[in-house]
């Protein structure tokens, strides 16, 4: 598809044929002699082929090399035919020593680098108008094939990628902001990098494959990778040392940050605010590669600028407040998701089921909608939830498997439902995530009380209660008079306005209800 190998990728790909000659390599002489020493030295004896699988160095430069590492005594020819991709070298005794002393200065072995200034016209030329991207509708459908609802999340992640500005995604714990977001690289073009550049003769890697995905075709040169579009996540282990790049003595390579490695795709800082560094300072530690797309490295204490043209994203549980306008400019577009639909949850509950391979009954699965349908239409009235239906799937699996049975049914879902640890708590009417939370009652004047009871019963209301003219709603704290007013509308309710009656202590507030009761 012309979208992930269009014309200026084929011109690279043009552009990176495998260089001849040190000249177009672009590395010193000294380097390269030293790199090539350093891992004969390592093997003891090697073939030409494996020195040409190691380092990605084209032929005739290794043989040019190879003879004045062997004219200055430090390697011998000890076998193999007339054709030079066989021959057998061994270090001398001399080469030991020179190797020694190359290796406590400079300990990388593996495959050549690129020239800094290689590295920097190859991105230059990628990244400096990337944006705004036209991403084709059969795109995004693929990218999104296995996401079930949440269509104007979708359609704002599009967005995002459109024109390459920051998006933060918050709400309630189980509505899908993760996985959506770990889907969204994929709506973006995939791009070229170097596996390790050079720099005042030491090596910064760039290719991490824990991140970076490669494409099908790749280019000539094996010292550049094309890779689909990355995604680095990043969640409450973030620390600010994490976001810097560090040197590791053992391999001999800077090891870059997170920021780096996202280079051309997005970064996801998950669960924002719960990070062991104060999330302000991590935040602002953010905002100059955010807003410049370039970040400033340090080799031997030299200050080296490198790419960092990634697309941020911010997810969190907690109060919207937890980033102030100076962090919200760098991701302007913004993502409200509250308890999902019931008939989402179910879906996502089938799907999983169906990727382990289970057979399930339709009782199964009513069961399994009536314990999040609300309780006015007869239902537990538990919050729905994107993870509960995943980790359901497996327990249920599990649970058929230990019990002998062929088929999902009645009794093996509640045998999972009373397994789940967070089902079970919230049946007790005991919420972990808001424990400690406070809650906010609001007072919607509005005729269409009985619209907005059922409404907002799937907003994930705390409490509900009727007035003359008035539906009093208790909710967690980090709803905003704001998002409740969007949900209202876009659900078709009526309403006149909205009032913040009081913000109390969810403990207290659920003591003072229970006392009135009584």
């Amino acid at each position: 598809m012309s979208y992930y190998h269009d014309k200026q990728m084929q011109e690279l790909f043009e552009e990176l044929k495998q260089p001849k000659t040190l000249e177009d390599l672009r590395l010193s002489d000294i380097f390269v002699r030293h790199l090539i020493l350093k891992i004969i030295s390592s093997f003891g004896t090697i073939k030409t082929r494996r020195l040409n699988e190691l380092t990605g160095i084209h032929w005739d430069i290794l043989e040019e090399t190879l003879r004045k590492i062997e004219q200055d005594d430090l390697c011998a020819q000890v076998g193999g035919s007339f054709l030079f991709s066989s021959i057998d070298y061994t270090i001398t005794r001399k080469g030991t020593e020179k190797a020694r002393r190359i290796m406590e200065e400079n300990p990388y072995l593996g495959i050549a680098p690129v020239s800094y200034e290689n590295y920097w016209h190859m991105m230059e030329t990628q990244l400096d108008d990337r944006h705004p991207v036209n991403v084709p509708d059969v795109v995004i459908e693929k990218t999104f094939d296995d996401v079930v609802g949440l269509g104007k999340a979708k359609k704002c992640l599009v967005e995002s990628c459109t024109i390459g500005k920051g998006i933060f995604i918050y709400g309630s714990p189980g509505a899908g902001k993760t996985f959506i977001v770990s889907k969204t690289s994929d709506l973006l073009p995939p791009i070229i990098i170097p596996k390790f550049i050079e720099f005042g003769s030491k090596v910064i890697q760039l290719y991490d494959p824990d991140f970076h995905k490669k494409c099908p075709e790749q280019p000539e040169d094996p010292r550049w990778v094309k890779i689909h579009a990355p995604f680095v996540f990043t969640g409450s282990e973030l620390s600010l040392n994490k976001l810097e790049t560090a040197y590791d003595p053992n391999k001999g390579v800077y090891e870059t940050s997170p920021m780096i490695k996202a280079n051309g795709g997005i970064l996801l800082v998950d669960d924002l605010g719960r990070q062991r560094d104060d999330h302000e300072l991590i935040l602002n530690r953010l905002i100059v590669p955010m807003e410049n797309k370039k970040d400033v490295i340090y080799v031997r204490g030299v200050p080296v600028v490198v790419y960092s043209h990634f697309i941020p994203a911010f997810s969190t549980n907690l109060d919207v407040s937890i980033m102030d306008e100076a962090h919200l400019r760098r991701a302007p577009l913004h993502i409200f998701l509250s308890h999902p639909p019931v008939l989402n949850v179910a879906e996502v509950f089938k799907r999983n089921l169906d990727q382990l391979g289970e057979n399930y009954s339709d009782d199964a699965i009513e069961r399994f909608k009536q314990v999040y349908t609300p309780a006015v239409k007869g239902g537990e009235g538990l919050e729905p939830s994107y993870a509960h239906a995943r980790d359901l799937a497996h327990i249920c699996q599990a649970a058929r498997l230990n019990s002998g049975k062929t088929i999902i049914d009645v009794d093996l879902i509640e045998d999972a439902l009373n397994k789940h640890v967070l089902i079970a708590l919230q049946r007790m009417n005991i919420d972990i995530a808001q424990v400690q939370k406070r809650i906010r009652t609001f007072r919607i004047f509005t005729s269409q009380k009985e619209e907005v009871y059922n409404t907002i019963s799937l907003f994930g209301a705390d409490a509900i209660s009727c007035e003359l003219n008035s539906v009093l709603v208790d909710m967690e704290d980090s709803v905003t008079p704001t998002q409740m007013a969007q949900y209202l509308r876009e659900n078709g309710v009526q309403f006149d306005k909205i009032d913040i009656v009081s913000e109390t202590d969810r403990e207290l507030r659920r003591t003072i209800m229970e006392y009135g009761e009584e």
